[in-house]
């Protein structure tokens, strides 16, 4: 065969395949999720950590909180790409069913028997899971639960969780402030299940 049709051949291949290329570069582009929008970390994350701050926010050592809604929050941990952070630390705190924290600043009237501050470390899947209540409004806010990420000696993430369908949220300063792509991914349903409320919450950070 002559080699100039040789070329040619070769050069119509490559032309064939460049899109092909193009395509999959694209593609992988595609693919790097959006960071998990960061929101204030407030005035009433805990100035000393208490004693029992585990999973579960509805036992506060020997006391059982009974009051709320209980519900399920949980989810993942992972990177742009989809990869599962794993050894992050995620922790939560809100105030209890009537509003208050467990913080010198809310003038120490939180219910002792509700924890108001859980943590946990992923694991390599990067899951996540808490026992609390579905958050309430108090004065100036719509119901949400603070939400921080750390690695190592790194804090990745501080953002805020938010209820869907809250009547609360179009009055909420900080939630009506953020574009639509922001409240979407902050924003989540807390749906009945078996064992009270549940609400997933995926995390993504730029790790």
């Amino acid at each position: 065969m002559h080699p100039r049709t040789i070329q040619r051949r070769q050069v119509a291949a490559a032309l064939v395949f460049a899109p092909i290329v193009w395509r999959s570069a694209r593609a992988q582009n595609a693919a790097q999720r959006m960071a998990t929008p960061p929101q204030t970390e407030g005035p009433f994350y805990p100035v000393s950590l208490p004693r029992d701050s585990d999973y579960d926010l509805l036992r506060n050592g020997a006391m059982t909180y009974g009051r709320g809604q209980p519900a399920w929050v949980d989810g993942s941990v992972s990177d742009t790409s989809g990869k599962p952070v794993a050894g992050a630390q995620v922790e939560i705190w809100q105030c209890d069913e009537a509003g208050h924290y467990h913080h010198p600043g809310d003038g120490g009237r939180a219910d002792p028997a509700f924890q108001g501050f859980g943590r946990v470390t992923v694991g390599a899947d990067g899951r996540y899971r808490f026992r609390t209540i579905r958050p309430v409004p108090y004065s100036g806010r719509t119901p949400h639960i603070h939400v921080k990420v750390k690695l190592g000696g790194r804090e990745l993430l501080t953002t805020q969780l938010y209820v869907a369908g809250d009547p609360n949220n179009e009055r909420d300063f900080l939630w009506r402030r953020m574009p639509d792509p922001a409240r979407a991914a902050v924003t989540v349903p807390f749906v009945a299940g078996s064992d009270g409320l549940q609400a997933t919450f995926p995390i993504v950070v730029a790790a």
